[in-house]
């Protein structure tokens, strides 16, 4: 375990760029113990929670959600996301649906004091192209960031595939589309490789503006396979290189899928987990970004 779980080297001169990490706690192990010591260790004061016990945050019920409240808390450790599934879901489903969906979402949020929530932007059918389902896609991705804005939350829209902003260009076209501010870019490089984009070429200039928020991970172009970041063709280096030149300071979100994925996310376990946040401490290391020490 020992070598697994080093905590990432800190810089030796002042880095150019300070971000904060943080990390898929359920990419470790279902118990939050686990995910939180695994993630300090690393050097992360932050975690991602998408589950827990192998319970998704949609199916969080109030002592769940208290309970590993309680248990970060002692950890001293902070939420950087609750990583939800809305938007994974058909865009024939009523526009309320998701809303109410989320509502219970952002209770959770609430509940953990994490100021970001994932969401995705709809699968489409069988007959359907990605232009017949635009109109509807916009509608149900502006009432829940109309939700999320009252409730004082920000949506971080997921470029995966299969979705309709799964291409910079449609990524672009919701949130302009949108147009509101509690509606932003999180952005994942393995996703763009997975649809076939050259991450930084073909997206990062035109989604800069909205991007708030770096999930980590990368692939290879010719199949698809996750690797740890460096190792595949998702311009890992360009972008940190880009982002820290931006004066980007938000958070590194760990997300390795090193071992499986799924409809719901995806599993590495802590030996792979920590390939991967050493991986991107290099590239980062490379590129001037150190990590803010302690939480937020």
């Amino acid at each position: 375990m020992t070598a697994t779980t080093t905590e990432l080297s800190p810089e030796t001169t002042t880095p150019a760029a300070t971000w904060v990490l943080s990390g898929f706690g359920d990419e470790i192990d279902p118990d939050p113990s686990v995910q939180a010591t695994v993630l300090l260790a690393l050097g992360a004061h932050h975690i991602e929670v998408r589950s827990a016990w192998g319970v998704n945050v949609a199916d969080f019920d109030d002592e769940t959600t208290a309970k590993l409240a309680a248990i970060l808390a002692d950890k001293g450790m902070k939420v950087s996301a609750v990583a939800s599934p809305i938007g994974k879901v058909d865009v024939s489903l009523p526009v309320e649906h998701e809303v109410e969906r989320l509502r219970h979402i952002i209770k959770v949020a609430k509940a953990l004091d994490a100021p970001y929530v994932r969401v995705f932007s709809f699968y489409r059918g069988e007959d359907q192209s990605q232009d017949d389902i635009r109109d509807a896609v916009i509608e149900r991705m502006a009432a829940l960031a109309a939700e999320a804005q009252a409730a004082g939350v920000i949506l971080v829209h997921e470029n995966e595939k299969d979705i309709y902003g799964d291409t910079p260009e449609r990524v672009l076209d919701i949130v302009q589309g949108v147009d509101s501010p509690a509606l932003r870019v999180a952005w994942d490089n393995a996703n763009f490789v997975q649809v076939g984009n050259k991450p930084f070429t073909d997206g990062y200039a035109m989604l800069r503006p909205y991007l708030e928020y770096f999930q980590v991970k990368d692939a290879i172009a010719a199949t698809g396979t996750v690797v740890p970041s460096g190792q595949g063709d998702g311009e890992l280096d360009e972008t940190i290189a880009a982002l820290a030149t931006d004066g980007y300071t938000g958070f590194a979100s760990l997300e390795p899928h090193l071992a499986e994925a799924h409809h719901l996310g995806g599993f590495s376990g802590p030996v792979a987990f920590g390939e991967a946040a050493r991986a991107f401490a290099t590239l980062a290391t490379k590129n001037g970004v150190g990590f803010v020490p302690a939480g937020r």
